[in-house]
């Protein structure tokens, strides 16, 4: 509140009852001087958690983190990164090969695992409502599956595994049919015809 003789240009103050005065305008993040807002300010962006989520799971590419979420935008991820990577919680080195970078958690990054191991927990005991049928998402399910493949144990050079999916969302009707391509040099997802051999047809519901 301005008064006689108070200039146009004085600071405005807003008291907060017993918290202490603060000035007024545009902060940064919460503007309070707690670890839980500071951890919040770097974990609680959005997509921020997904992003953890794919590095834990064995990601290292932007490409390969994408894969995982592929809402975001290229930009966006881009931002997130660059944030994560400015308070030290991963770091990124040029490729070997080609252009790009690849993306590693640092020690306090892995730190994270087990909050997002624990919130993925909560979800399933607390909202499962959000696992209702129309909600479920087999280019997610396909993507976490062919991660999680230890190529070096494979039998042959190459194995093809289709999956033929029921009751998949209407949105996701051209994730009905998919394939799995399976090499010691990796795994892929196709959503179309590889033209190989399939070894194995899997029917699920």
């Amino acid at each position: 509140m301005t008064g006689p003789g108070t200039s146009a240009k004085t600071k405005k103050w807003t008291c907060l009852g017993l918290a202490g005065c603060l000035e007024s305008g545009p902060m940064k993040g919460y503007g309070q001087f707690c670890p839980v807002a500071v951890a919040a300010e770097i974990f609680a962006e959005r997509w921020t958690p997904l992003i953890l989520r794919e590095l834990f799971a064995g990601s290292r590419r932007f490409s390969e983190i994408r894969s995982g979420m592929p809402l975001i935008s290229r930009t966006l991820l881009s931002q997130r990164l660059r944030e994560l990577e400015d308070v030290g919680v991963i770091v990124s080195t040029p490729l070997a090969r080609g252009r790009g970078r690849e993306y590693r958690l640092t020690p306090a990054g892995e730190e994270f695992r087990e909050v997002v191991e624990r919130l993925g927990a909560w979800g399933q005991r607390h909202a499962p409502q959000q696992f209702a049928p129309q909600n479920l998402d087999p280019a997610l399910l396909m993507w976490a599956m062919h991660r999680r493949i230890d190529v070096s144990r494979l039998p042959k050079p190459r194995v093809v595994v289709r999956f033929e999916l029921r009751g998949v969302p209407a949105r996701c009707i051209q994730m009905r049919v998919c394939w799995l391509v399976l090499e010691r040099s990796g795994a892929d997802v196709c959503v179309r015809d590889p033209g190989f051999e399939v070894d194995l047809v899997v029917h699920a519901d």
